[in-house]
Formats: C-alpha cells, sequence, structure tokens
C-alpha cells in the first residue's frame, strides 16, 4: 500500500478530537485508510451505503452507545446525515465520563452535507482532514513514476493499472459513475450528458478564466445553471476555482477565478488522451501540467497556506501564489518543457508583489538559477521543499 500523507493528520486529529471527518473524491483511499487505522486500535466499521450496516442504526443512539470504548468509523456518512445530530449527544456524554478523543471518524465523498450537517451539529467537536489524489510526495520515487502519476492521475487503481489502456478505462468509468450515479445524490436532477459535456468542457478550458456566458451559450442552458454546476464540482472535490489575488497595487487586476479539473488524470480521460505520447502532441498539455503541479503545490504547503494567481489587465501573470505561514510569499512560474524561461509577465508580477522567493517549476531535475531571485526547480523538489516547512 502506499502510504498517504493523510494517514498521520488523521491520527494526530483523532487525537485531539471526539470526532475526525476524512473528506475526499470517490475512490480516493479513504476507505482502505481507515482500514488501517481499524488494525491500530479497537474499532467498528460500518459501510453506510450497505443495508446491513444502516439497519444496525435503525436506534443508532442506543447501538452506537454500546460502542463507547471503540473507535467508529463510518463510511460515506453523507447517506444517513441524521446521524449527526446523535453523534453530537454521544460526544457529549462521553466527555463527561472522561472519554474525549477518537471516538468517531466519519468518511464522505464531497464536502457538501457532511460540512452543512456537521458544521451545525458537530461544531467544536470534530477536525476535518482533506484526502486528495495521490501526489508526488506519495507516490512519484521516480522521474518515470511522476509522468505516469501526471498521464494517469491520483486514483490510486487508475495509477496502479497494470497499463494505460486500463488505466484510461478505469477513469471513463469512474466519471461515468459520477455522473449517472453520484452526483444525482448530491444535488437537484441534473442531466447526466449536460453535466458530461460541461465536464469536458472545462478540461478543454484547464486553467482558463472562468467564463460562465461562453459555457452557456455552448451548453444553451443559463449562466445560473453553468454556475450551480461548477459548484457542484467543486464541493464534489473535482473541479478547483482557483481564487485571484486582491491587493491594493494601483494596478486593473483580473477578478475571474481560474478552474481546473482537480485530477490530471480526469483531464486526460475526459480529452480520450491515452498515453504520454498522445499528451505530448495534444493542445493541453501545457495547462495539464500546469494543473498537476499547482494541486501538488497546495497539496505539499503547510496548514493556513493561502494559494491564488496573479493576473493584470496589463499582461504581468502569476501561475501560482502562495501566502505560507511565517514563511512570507512564494510565487511560481510552471513550464512543461525542460529548458525553464519565465516570460515578461512573470517579471512585472514579481515587481508588482516583492515576494519574498521565486521559482519556475519545471519539467526537468536539476535546480538552478535562472536570473537575480529566480530559481528552476523541479516539482519533486519543490514540493519536498514546501512539505518540509
Amino acid at each position: 500500500m502506499i502510504e498517504r500523507k493523510a494517514l498521520d493528520s488523521v491520527r494526530s486529529a483523532l487525537g485531539r478530537q471526539a470526532a475526525v471527518g476524512l473528506i475526499g473524491p470517490r475512490q480516493v483511499g479513504k476507505t482502505t485508510l481507515a482500514l488501517t487505522l481499524a488494525e491500530e486500535t479497537p474499532s467498528l466499521y460500518l459501510d453506510l451505503e450497505a443495508a446491513e450496516d444502516r439497519a444496525k442504526l435503525a436506534d443508532p443512539a442506543l447501538f452506537l452507545a454500546a460502542q463507547e470504548d471503540r473507535l467508529v468509523i463510518l463510511d460515506e456518512i453523507h447517506r444517513a446525515p441524521e446521524i449527526f445530530p446523535v453523534l453530537r449527544g454521544l460526544i457529549d456524554q462521553g466527555r463527561r465520563r472522561g472519554r474525549r478523543t477518537g471516538r468517531f471518524l466519519v468518511l464522505g465523498s464531497a464536502s457538501i452535507d457532511l460540512l452543512r450537517q456537521s458544521s451545525e451539529s458537530l461544531a467544536g467537536r470534530i477536525s476535518y482532514v482533506d484526502m486528495g489524489p495521490l501526489t508526488v510526495g506519495e507516490a512519484a520515487a521516480t522521474e518515470a513514476d511522476q509522468r505516469r502519476l501526471w498521464v494517469r492521475g491520483g486514483f490510486p487503481d487508475s495509477f496502479l493499472a497494470s497499463s494505460d489502456p486500463d488505466s484510461l478505462q478505469l477513469r471513463k468509468d469512474f466519471i461515468r459513475t459520477y455522473l449517472e450515479r453520484d452526483i444525482p445524490q448530491f444535488g437537484p436532477r441534473l442531466p447526466a450528458e449536460t453535466m458530461g459535456r460541461l465536464w469536458t468542457m472545462l478540461a478543454h478550458n484547464q486553467g482558463a478564466l472562468l467564463n460562465a456566458s461562453r459555457l452557456s451559450a455552448s451548453l444553451a442552458i443559463s449562466v445560473q445553471s453553468v454556475t450551480r454546476y461548477i459548484d457542484l464540482l467543486v464541493d464534489l472535490l473535482l473541479v478547483r476555482r482557483l481564487q485571484p489575488l486582491h491587493a491594493n497595487l494601483g494596478k486593473r487586476l483580473i477578478k475571474s477565478p481560474k478552474v481546473f479539473v482537480r485530477d490530471s488524470g480526469l483531464v486526460h480521460a475526459l480529452l480520450n488522451i491515452g498515453d504520454q505520447i498522445e499528451l505530448a502532441g495534444h493542445p493541453v498539455v501545457g495547462a495539464s501540467w500546469e494543473g498537476f503541479v499547482i494541486e501538488n503545490l497546495m497539496a505539499a504547503a503547510p496548514s493556513r497556506t493561502e494559494a491564488n494567481f496573479y493576473r493584470t489587465v496589463a499582461g504581468a501573470e502569476i501561475d501560482l501564489v502562495l501566502d505560507i505561514p511565517a514563511r512570507g510569499r512564494w510565487v511560481f512560474e510552471v513550464k512543461s518543457g525542460l529548458t525553464p524561461r519565465a516570460e515578461r509577465g512573470f517579471h512585472e508580477g514579481r515587481q508588482d508583489l516583492e515576494p519574498d522567493r521565486s521559482f519556475i517549476v519545471y519539467a526537468g531535475r536539476d535546480r538552478y538559477s535562472v536570473r537575480d531571485g529566480v530559481e528552476a526547480i523541479s516539482l519533486r523538489e519543490m514540493t519536498g521543499l514546501l512539505a518540509a516547512l
């Protein structure tokens, strides 16, 4: 099993809080992680998608009260949001008896209902741990691993598939499952075909500024519907809206967010790109690499780091701005080639923002100074640098 960064985070959270919510897309490895924890401590695992496990919770207060000395793992908690008030009562009862930590681990395939219900019912009683697809730090010990991770994406079954065609089919099955089964669970009845077309359009426009009017015209739906559908994909942790940096610099700033399909493997599956050779010749290659790098840098950055991009109407542009607690502002240009060179807009952006550190993250392996204050660095070394902060 590939050891996940989230494992230590969940262990730590259970040591200080009564309930922990492990949040991430379906098939990202949450259940495997939870079962690993279950082997370390007396525990009970319940899959709320299974009828027999849901039946045990016909009277949840009575059943769960009898499990006070065990860690109770509730998988797919969004299936039973009515349990949250029960958990609150049990946690408060346990606290009075000195049982203050490590009571419940709840797993959710999206942030929507889980966050809404728990924020109302478990305020002050729950910590959250985000778990995304595999990262370079977890799965890319070599450059070949990194290329495979970029092409196939970070969903474990896809990354570990026996061949590129098998990996691509797994991702297409994943997309179909979300469109036909999972998305209708979380939102109003949405047409799967329209959602699929929107998702594909976002992949074609990976990393572009959000233009809801253009998308609505292409899909023949309202701007409000486009916004609602994208909101849902964001809440399902499948799409990221990277917000522009708002700074009082006397500049005319771009105000629209940039939109990325978060997993590079899903980008390629939506565009029917099957392997490294096909990706290298596809127009999305640069944007795909940019999204892949940004997701990995954000996953490696310390907690409470704020992430944005910077762009002015005059052409100054920085792909990623990280404001890191106690470390200052770091800025990044992302290049998919082996000979990194920062564009003029990046240098203009540096003059505007005066960052503490500046990097060009590229596909090569060496680290060296490009010009005063700017370093070229590999993705693996950069994520290691951030993770060590």
